[in-house]
């Protein structure tokens, strides 16, 4: 058997995943910092966007998107689920972004919902640097983590909040805010799943 990845099981769980990401409301999922994110309309970078559900709703808050996802399956439906024209999708993937950085942009908002804890601990500390060059002076990141039983077929990590803070500090990211929270899907909250959701500030 080949040695799983970051992205292992969400092709193949890809069905099962619109079902259960479209169903669950991305007001509610977000609630807990939604009071934390810039005042539209800020280019957005949404990094593992999956169905395309958070980059839908984004959009309909107010703001652009350039959705990075790297599972092509997810990507090439997301993308005719969401056709809206605020949505630019793009093949990319942690840690390098390397289609990403080669746009040349700078984003004022970059979502990294559900993906860190994919990464092993060299691809974080890789991954930190590449992602706050990305970021507009000032610009908010928000990054949540997993906890608990790891599914079947998946690569996943139980990374710590501190470890988290600690990794973005060199890189001029400011812990804003930093909870711990159950999970808002039931069957994940019946398997005591929790999340740690991290919000950082770039320096000027």
């Amino acid at each position: 058997m080949s040695a799983l990845t970051s992205t292992s099981g969400y092709a193949e769980e890809a069905d099962d995943l619109f079902v259960r990401y479209e169903a669950l409301s991305a007001a509610e999922t977000h609630a807990h910092w939604r009071n934390l994110f810039p005042v539209p309309p800020v280019r957005t970078l949404d990094i593992g966007a999956g169905t395309g559900r958070d980059a839908a709703w984004l959009v309909s808050l107010g703001h652009s998107v350039l959705a990075v996802e790297p599972v092509e399956t997810l990507r090439l439906r997301a993308a005719k689920l969401h056709p809206e024209p605020e949505i630019t999708w793009l093949e990319d993937s942690l840690p390098d972004l390397a289609n990403t950085h080669t746009r040349g942009e700078r984003f004022g908002m970059v979502m990294i919902n559900a993906v860190w804890m994919h990464l092993t601990m060299e691809e974080r500390a890789a991954a930190m640097g590449r992602v706050a060059a990305l970021a507009a002076p000032d610009a908010r990141l928000f990054i949540s983590l997993r906890h608990g039983p790891i599914p079947q077929g998946r690569r996943m990590f139980d990374v710590t909040g501190e470890e988290t803070i600690a990794l973005a500090a060199p890189h001029g990211l400011r812990p804003i805010s930093h909870i711990r929270k159950n999970s808002t899907m039931a069957e994940n909250a019946a398997r005591g799943v929790e999340w740690t959701a991290l919000v950082f500030e770039k320096a000027t």
